[in-house]
C-alpha cells in the first residue's frame, strides 16, 4: 500500500518543472536531494552521493521512507525554484549538460551548482578572465605517449599555447577562434580528457589532452568557450549573443567506422574512421591520428551538394551498406556496416546540408576546395 508521504511525493512530480531532472533534465526523475528541494535522475542522484550528505541529502522516491518534514522541504523548493538559486549567473559562455553528455560534464555541474556554489558567487568563475595557465598532459603527434606540457590561453592574443618546455618558445601556437574543442572520453580512454581541433597550413590538426582533475579539464573547456565568446563578441557587435552562442565549440555531431573507396571502380574499399565536425567530414586511419587522411566540406544543398543512397551491392561484403556524398567537385562513395549506423550518418549529413552557411563556413569552404585544387603541394583528397 502507497502510504500518504509517497502520494504526496507522486503529487509533487507533476507540477511544471519538477517532472524533468534538476540537473540533466531526464524525464521522469526517481530520486530527489531532500534538503535541497529537487528531484533528480539516478545518474546525477550518484554524483549528488558523492559530494556527501552535508552538501545533498539523496533518497529514492519510492524504496526509502519520507518523514514528513522531507517532503515539506520538498514541496516549499522544488526545480524550479532551486534553479533559480543555484542557477542564478550562469555565464553564457558555460555549456549547460543534457542527459546525453559526459560524466564529467554532469559531474562538474552539478558541482558547480551545489558545492562551490559558483552561480551564486560570480567571483568563484576562475575561466572568465580570458586567460588560463596550467599543464595538461598531451599525446605525441607521432606516437601514443602522453606527455606533460604547459598550455597558456591568451584572449588579447587570440591564441592557445602549449610549450614543450615551460620556459622556451612554444612547440604550438593554435588560433583560438578557429579552434574546436570538445570532451573525448571514450576515443582517448580517461575520463576527463579533450579533443582540440584546429586548422594548420589549410589542413586539420588535432590534439588530445587530458587532466587528472575532473575540475581542471571542466575549466579549460570553459574558458575556451568563454573566450570565443568574448572574440566572437568584438568580431560581431551587433549580432545578438543568442546567434554568437550558437557558433561556441560543439561536440562532433558523429563519429565513428565508415568503408571508403576511390572515385575509380577498380578502387579498393578501405575502413576509415570518420569524425563530422560542423561542416568538416574528415577520415582517419585510426580515431587519434594527428591529422586526417582527408576532409570533405559540406556544404549547402543549394550548392549543389547532397547524400544519395545506394541498395546495391559494391563488392565488398563488409560495406554493406553503401551511399554517396555529392559536392560539386567529386562524389564520395561511402558505406556503413549496417543499416543503423547508416541511418545515423545519413541523418547528421541531412541535417548539415540543410542549415544555411555562416561566413565562417564559407571560409573554411575556401580553404578546403583550395587545398584540394592547389598544383602545388600534394594533395590530401587522394581515394585514400
Amino acid at each position: 500500500m502507497v502510504d500518504h508521504n509517497e502520494k504526496l511525493l507522486q503529487e509533487l512530480l507533476k507540477k511544471s518543472g519538477n517532472n524533468v531532472c534538476a540537473d540533466c533534465g531526464s524525464e521522469d526523475p526517481d530520486w530527489a536531494s531532500y534538503n535541497l528541494g529537487i528531484f533528480i535522475c539516478m545518474r546525477c542522484a550518484s554524483i549528488h552521493r558523492s559530494m556527501g550528505a552535508h552538501i545533498s541529502k539523496v533518497k529514492h522516491l519510492e524504496l526509502d521512507r519520507w518523514e514528513d518534514s522531507q517532503v515539506q522541504r520538498m514541496k516549499e523548493v522544488g526545480n524550479i525554484a532551486a534553479r533559480n538559486k543555484y542557477e542564478e549567473r550562469v555565464p553564457p559562455c558555460y555549456r549547460r549538460p543534457t542527459k546525453n553528455d559526459p560524466q564529467v560534464l554532469i559531474e562538474q555541474w552539478i558541482r558547480a551548482k551545489y558545492e562551490r556554489e559558483e552561480f551564486c558567487h560570480p567571483e568563484r568563475q576562475s575561466y572568465l578572465s580570458g586567460s588560463m595557465e596550467g599543464f595538461l598532459m598531451k599525446r605525441g603527434k607521432e606516437d601514443s605517449r602522453y606527455q606533460r606540457r604547459k598550455f597558456v590561453l591568451n584572449e588579447n592574443e587570440d591564441t592557445l599555447k602549449y610549450h614543450v618546455k615551460e620556459n622556451k618558445e612554444p612547440k604550438g601556437v593554435l588560433r583560438l577562434s578557429e579552434l574546436n574543442v570538445a570532451f573525448a572520453p571514450a576515443k582517448i580512454g580517461h575520463m576527463n580528457s579533450m579533443q582540440l581541433t584546429f586548422m594548420k597550413d589549410g589542413s586539420t590538426r588535432h590534439i588530445y589532452v587530458y587532466h587528472e582533475d575532473p575540475e581542471v579539464i571542466n575549466c579549460w573547456y570553459m574558458a575556451i568557450r568563454c573566450a570565443k565568446l568574448h572574440l566572437l563578441q568584438v568580431a560581431f557587435p551587433s549580432t545578438p549573443q543568442s546567434d554568437l552562442i550558437l557558433r561556441l565549440p560543439k561536440d562532433f555531431a558523429r563519429e565513428g567506422w565508415l568503408w571508403k573507396t576511390g572515385p575509380r571502380s577498380s578502387d579498393v574499399h578501405r575502413r576509415r574512421w570518420f569524425t563530422l565536425d560542423n561542416r568538416k567530414l574528415m577520415y582517419h586511419d585510426e580515431p587519434l591520428d594527428a591529422y586526417p587522411k582527408g576532409e570533405i566540406f559540406i556544404g549547402h544543398e543549394s550548392n549543389g551538394y547532397c547524400i544519395k543512397v545506394s541498395n546495391t551491392g559494391n563488392g565488398c561484403k563488409e560495406a554493406r551498406f553503401p551511399f554517396h556524398v555529392v559536392t560539386p567537385e567529386r562524389t564520395y562513395s561511402l558505406a556503413a556496416t549496417s543499416h543503423e549506423d547508416r541511418a545515423g550518418w545519413l541523418a547528421v549529413i541531412q541535417q548539415t546540408i540543410k542549415r544555411p552557411l555562416t561566413p565562417q563556413d564559407s571560409t573554411i569552404e575556401a580553404t578546403l576546395v583550395r587545398k584540394r585544387t592547389s598544383s602545388n603541394s600534394i594533395s590530401i583528397f587522394s581515394g585514400r
